[in-house]
């Protein structure tokens, strides 16, 4: 091994089966939970599902099974045990008390992704404030938890020193990187008018993590996005232009990945970002069509969706890595939902269809309109402005000082010409 690259972080991973879980949903999220801690340079090589009819106050497994887990980290050589729950601080100290290793939840994992994955300033200020959120009331007591010294899993982003400062001093900071984001707010605000004086619509691309977004965008948009089975690859958002091939054109955004308990400070701090989904005309939902677990993943979707005020934007659901189904399981997921579409993002299947659904929602289907203008106007000369931009000009006539103009243009259109235009 290199001497430059660190080895990786043994991992332990642990579920409860509480109340009326199923234990297959907790066995299907432990499995993702090994997903994200893949994602964040750990190996995994413990995992531990207990049952029990409520997490306990003290050690949230209870204290026999914590003393089990404490022998098979020893065993194992266990660097970090990741808890597929929040835990509350005093349980987090307790537990790692007893088991002597570095102990984290789902949400502290979550967090360190986004810290990795993080590239532009927006990003990184976006995930330090959802950590110092999430520091911020672990402090009292805090003990070793939080002062820790050395690197590693659920110690990256605002680094060790901010950990160890006060609550005044991180409630500044806080403060700070708040303003900050409602400057990236106000500015995305003023792009949007922008578009929308433009009469340009928005398509946002939304979905469970590594559902096939980014390779649909680049699809799309013929980019080059970075596109990987990795969870949470985009984080930054990107906005391309779609050209349709009659020259009609939309904007279409790819935004981060959602995931089952998404934490709540996320959420809340990258709200302007996700605004682009709120503000957009239309939303695709791209859902994994081969994910055992399909219908938990859209109703995580969902429920942030529900969070960031985006639930009554018109929305398509796309099932995407149809070409990994049967054509009996195609079958019955059309017939289950007939208003779905079923797509390959990366083989090209189903593209054409998804483009003319696109084109029905944002009414970008063609009128063919006859307009009667007068060139010394500049509002008729910036209608014959957006005629160009937005449609096809057949013919533009100018005779005893009145212009008249045949295009087909986007529907959408049709209501800001006014009374100038005729079908």
């Amino acid at each position: 091994m290199p001497r430059d690259v660190a080895p990786r972080e043994r991992a332990a991973l642990v579920g409860l089966v509480a109340g009326r879980a199923q234990r297959f949903d907790a066995e299907r999220s432990l499995e993702e939970l090994a997903g994200l801690a893949d994602a964040a340079g750990a190996q995994v090589v413990l995992r531990m599902l207990q049952e029990r009819p409520a997490p306990d106050p003290a050690t949230f497994l209870g204290s026999g099974k914590v003393q089990t887990l404490a022998a098979s980290a020893a065993e194992t050589r266990v660097d970090v045990v990741i808890f597929d729950n929040e835990l509350s601080p005093a349980q987090a100290r307790q537990i790692e008390a007893i088991v002597g290793r570095k102990i984290i939840d789902r949400t502290q994992l979550i967090l360190d992704i986004f810290a990795r994955r993080a590239k532009t300033r927006e990003g990184k200020l976006q995930v330090e404030l959802a950590q110092l959120q999430y520091v911020l009331p672990r402090l009292a007591g805090s003990g070793s938890a939080l002062s820790r010294l050395g690197g590693g899993i659920g110690t990256r982003g605002p680094g060790e020193t901010k950990l160890e400062t006060d609550r005044r001093r991180i409630r500044t900071r806080i403060h700070a990187i708040g303003q900050d984001i409602e400057h990236v707010r106000k500015r995305r605000m003023q792009l949007r008018e922008r578009r929308q004086k433009t009469s340009v619509p928005t398509v946002a691309l939304v979905g469970y993590t590594n559902a096939g977004k980014t390779t649909l965008f680049n699809r799309l948009t013929a980019s080059s996005a970075e596109a990987s089975n990795a969870l949470f690859v985009t984080l930054d958002p990107l906005v391309r232009q779609v050209r349709l091939p009659d020259n009609r054109e939309l904007l279409l955004s790819d935004t981060v990945g959602f995931i089952d308990r998404l934490p709540h400070a996320l959420v809340a701090a990258f709200r302007a970002t996700l605004e682009e989904v709120a503000e957009a005309d239309l939303v695709l939902h791209v859902i994994d069509a081969e994910a055992p677990d399909r219908e938990r993943r859209i109703a995580a979707v969902y429920q942030v969706l529900d969070e960031v005020g985006a639930c009554e934007v018109p929305l398509v659901e796309v099932y995407n890595k149809c070409e990994m189904l049967t054509p009996d399981e195609r079958r019955r997921l059309l017939t289950r939902d007939r208003t779905a579409l079923c797509i390959s993002a990366l083989q090209g299947e189903g593209i054409d269809e998804l483009l003319e659904t696109v084109t029905s929602r944002l009414a970008l289907d063609v009128r063919r309109v006859t307009l009667t203008l007068d060139p010394a106007n500049p509002r008729d000369r910036d209608i014959v402005s957006r005629l160009y931009r937005h449609g096809r000009v057949l013919v533009h006539e100018t005779r005893d000082e009145t212009m008249t103009v045949v295009a087909d243009i986007p529907r959408r259109l049709l209501d800001r010409l006014g009374e100038t235009a005729t079908e």
